[in-house]
């Protein structure tokens, strides 16, 4: 029984994305590929970021795969679901089984099943596809395969008993990169950034607890594979793609110190010195750690911040100080590792007054590059728990994602695309003045003029919210 994997993400239909061009091969289907591969399962994958609708469902028409692998997220969800509605509405494809896999399920179980999915399956997928490939071959009821959801003949959503987490990493293959076409991602990373990248994940899971975070397929846990293993990989990358630098995918890259010593060893030991960029936290980072990282190859860290306020990194319950990350972005910087971090505005409870303590926090910093996206609420996280009876309904579940819910109480859009004017161009104005020498720098201007326009915007909607609240009080005192 051979098994058909997509993702349904179309590049042409991102607009945002196609600004920046860093896009990134579906790692997770490459690694499922590699695994069912491992196990004599027949598998084809066909990488929708270059392609297009048409281009796949004339593939889907060709193959008329036994089994077809959807994995979804919140960027692919609505594609998905147009992936199915084709699928179900083809005679030739009735026998076809569809199973969705990936971050984006789990909360959703009835409404996927409910839109023609065959199998939903929740947590890690490696094991769980092949024992249903294995089942569905042999005729075998689905009751005993865990980590899934589905109906049984009466329509009754039967859930089977949760997976078990893969306890050694060591035993999964290196995700097979050659089911796709690299190509094309490396020569948008080149011609738009001028060198590209290759990603690699070396962990699963994170055992912190920030509440805005959705650890929905590979939990809490924290699970590596060894530094060996990890260089045999990027060996291989680099002997048959010779990429320009590496990208650790990985939540907290040096959450163990131990491994970190180890892996910096290991590559050096190799001469296997790659340029490569991570994530991590500040409080996972000393001095010790970002010299190894600068010798095994890092030249950027990215270190989460999130915001300049204590009030809302407590609210967040992200375990860390403003000084603490302040400190790591200018230790890393120090050590010749460019830096970079994540701001998010608009969390509950956050003012002004906390915006502009992120204004200033950054400044202080002064990251190499920041990314900033305003908050919402993932269902099965803490942050939607919190915020539940504040959710305004976004509209059709099947046309619309988390990323489209409102609350009640919290600023309009349109204040939040200010303040994100604001932020970058309050800090770009400062950092072009420090570089020029001058506050009179025609580039420093610039950001300064956007930054005043955006200050005048977030005002003018404030005055508008209270000017409305007068209003409807003023129609019902009570």
């Amino acid at each position: 029984m051979k098994v058909f994997l997509t993702h349904g993400y179309f590049l042409d239909e991102d607009v945002k994305e196609k600004k920046l061009m860093r896009p990134y091969p579906p790692l997770g289907i490459l690694y499922l590929a590699a695994y069912l591969s491992e196990h004599a399962v027949p598998v084809e994958v066909f990488d929708t970021t270059f392609s297009s609708r048409p281009a796949l469902e004339r593939r889907l028409l060709e193959e008329r795969p036994e089994v077809l692998g959807l994995y979804t997220n919140l960027m692919t969800k609505v594609g998905v679901l147009g992936i199915i509605q084709f699928v179900r509405s083809q005679p030739t494809l009735a026998g076809t089984h569809i199973v969705l896999g990936g971050p984006e399920v789990t909360h959703h179980v009835d409404k996927f099943l409910e839109a023609g999915a065959e199998v939903v399956v929740i947590g890690e997928g490696e094991e769980t596809l092949r024992e249903l490939v294995e089942a569905w071959s042999a005729g075998r009821p689905l009751d005993a395969v865990a980590g899934i959801a589905f109906r049984n003949p009466t329509g009754t959503i039967v859930r089977t008993v949760p997976r078990t987490l893969i306890k050694s990493l060591d035993d999964l293959p290196v995700p097979n990169r050659e089911a796709v076409d690299l190509r094309p991602y490396l020569e948008a990373w080149r011609s738009h950034h001028g060198k590209n990248a290759i990603s690699v994940s070396t962990m699963r899971g994170c055992p912190y607890t920030c509440r805005w975070c959705s650890r929905a397929v590979y939990g809490g846990s924290y699970r590596r594979r060894s530094p060996r293993l990890v260089a045999d990989e990027i060996q291989g990358i680099v002997d048959r793609y010779h990429p320009d630098s590496l990208w650790f995918v990985d939540d907290v890259f040096t959450i163990n110190h131990r491994w970190i010593e180890e892996f910096a060893s290991e590559v050096e030991r190799r001469g296997l010195r790659v340029p490569y960029e991570c994530i991590t936290r500040a409080d996972r980072l000393n001095e010790r750690m970002v010299t190894l990282l600068r010798q095994s190859g890092c030249f950027r860290v990215w270190i989460g911040a999130e915001s300049g306020s204590q009030k809302i990194l407590d609210a967040m319950d992200r375990r860390v100080t403003v000084e603490q990350v302040r400190s790591m972005i200018q230790l890393s910087k120090k050590h010749g590792i460019e830096t970079g971090t994540f701001i998010m505005l608009g969390y509950p409870g956050e003012t002004e007054a906390d915006i502009l303590a992120t204004i200033e926090h950054l400044k202080r910093s002064d990251p190499d590059q920041f990314t900033i996206t305003v908050s919402y609420p993932i269902k099965g996280t803490p942050f939607y728990d919190d915020v539940r009876q504040e959710i305004i309904d976004p509209g059709p579940w099947a046309t619309s994602t988390d990323r489209d819910i409102q609350l009640r109480g919290r600023r309009s859009s349109f204040y939040y695309r200010f303040a994100v004017s604001r932020v970058v161009n309050e800090v770009r104005q400062f950092q072009a003045a420090r570089r020029a020498g001058t506050s009179l720098s025609l580039i420093a201007a610039k950001h300064r003029a956007h930054a005043l326009v955006a200050r005048a915007g977030m005002r003018l909607d404030s005055a508008i919210v209270a000017i409305e609240a007068r209003t409807r009080r003023a129609r019902d005192p009570a």
